[in-house]
């Protein structure tokens, strides 16, 4: 079935608002822990999650032809589960862009205005037992196969 969009399963954030800016407490100018967020509504069959951060005004381009700037790769979250609490540490850490395990919260360029902070939830219909430091790109190529629905919650940041 491949990736598709849901507005069934709602993603929710204690710390900030679908289209709100996200708190200084959540970024690297700040203490850099992840945002709770809660989600509801998954798709019958779900066996399992993965959330993601990405930045897709970060001024990037890959070779392979890959945009934007990954800040959070989280994966093999049972079914059981539908939220996580700030600053989560639990479940499988993949690499972000920083090229560290776990979350690292918005940081954009001096002066290069507002960016746009997107945090995706996955259902998956199996449970994966996916190894650590997966980055984005390779998380999508294990997950595409087993995804059922997601949704997103959006956030701004602009450095001060």
């Amino acid at each position: 079935m491949g990736f598709a969009f849901s507005n069934d399963m709602q993603l929710s954030s204690s710390a900030f608002a679908d289209g709100a800016a996200i708190d200084a407490r959540h970024t690297g100018e700040g203490v850099d822990l992840s945002p709770a967020l809660s989600w509801d509504n998954p798709p019958a069959g779900t066996k399992g999650y993965a959330v993601i951060c990405h930045d897709p005004d970060a001024p990037l381009i890959s070779a392979n032809g890959t945009y934007g700037f990954v800040h959070w790769v989280l994966y093999n979250i049972p079914a059981s589960v539908n939220a996580l609490t700030e600053g989560c540490g639990d479940f499988t850490q993949g690499k972000n862009d920083f090229g560290k395990l776990g979350y690292n919260g918005p940081l954009p360029p001096p002066g290069h205005g507002q960016h746009r902070y997107y945090f995706w939830v996955i259902a998956l219909d199996a449970e994966l037992d996916l190894p650590a430091g997966l980055s984005l790109w390779q998380l999508l190529e294990k997950i595409e196969p087993h995804a059922r629905a997601m949704n997103r919650l959006v956030g701004t940041y602009q450095r001060g």
